[in-house]
């Protein structure tokens, strides 16, 4: 990371294993209301927002008496109790944002997420005071891949795009980043790297050396 003087981190599978919490808290939710989830739509919504995801259901099979907004937010209660109540935090990527911090690396948090999870999150990873920035796709017209959370992450953090490299675990995420004109780190979570070409470096767990490992061979 020689040449990169802040880190940007996505949030769900990067900081949480969250992804099964959402398909749950979205079945659970949207079926419901009569909606017929099946896995084929539910694989065009993965890189959407929240609210993205509730219009998309709602346009398909319309519901009744509840607004767009509410069906939103009963959708990410549901997420924020799976979080606190289940073993899903990333193992070790706490301390290894604090060896970032020791080298005195700029930290940001850019998610599609919602704002109201963030900190349910931060909370649990006892790790509030690591970020120096904070951002939700709440906050850009457009999340994921549109590069404007990560634009904005720059900005705030007083560092130019090129000299930011964002760890990010999805192609949408990567495809924001590199529409920034950031380098990104593929975060396999010992998974096979599904986004290859996107990638510039990657990094398949937290814990041990891999800080150090990287650093020692000049791979960031």
């Amino acid at each position: 990371m020689n040449n990169s003087k802040a880190i940007i981190f996505d949030m769900d599978g990067v900081l949480v294993d969250s992804e099964s919490y959402w398909k749950q808290a979205e079945f659970e939710v949207f079926t419901s209301l009569g909606v017929v989830v099946s896995d084929e739509l539910t694989n065009q919504t993965k890189a959407m927002t929240t609210l993205e995801v509730t219009r998309f259901w709602f346009e398909r099979f319309p519901w009744d008496d509840l607004s767009l907004e509410v069906v939103e937010q009963l959708v990410v209660s549901r997420v924020i109790a799976l979080i606190e109540t289940e073993d899903c935090l990333i193992k070790g990527v706490k301390s290894f944002v604090e060896k970032l911090k020791d080298k005195n690396y700029k930290i940001g948090l850019a998610t599609n997420s919602p704002e109201r999870i963030i900190p349910v999150v931060l909370k649990k990873l006892d790790a509030l005071h690591l970020f120096d920035v904070i951002l939700s796709a709440d906050s850009e017209i457009k999340g994921k891949p549109d590069p404007a959370i990560y634009l904005s992450a720059a900005k705030k953090l007083g560092t130019e795009p090129e000299a930011c490299l964002v760890i990010e675990d999805s192609y949408s995420g990567m495809l924001a980043a590199k529409n920034a004109g950031m380098k990104v780190m593929a975060f396999t979570n010992g998974g096979v790297a599904k986004n290859a070409p996107l990638a510039d470096f990657y990094l398949n767990s937290f814990e041990s050396d891999e800080l150090e490992f990287y650093e020692g061979n000049n791979l960031i």
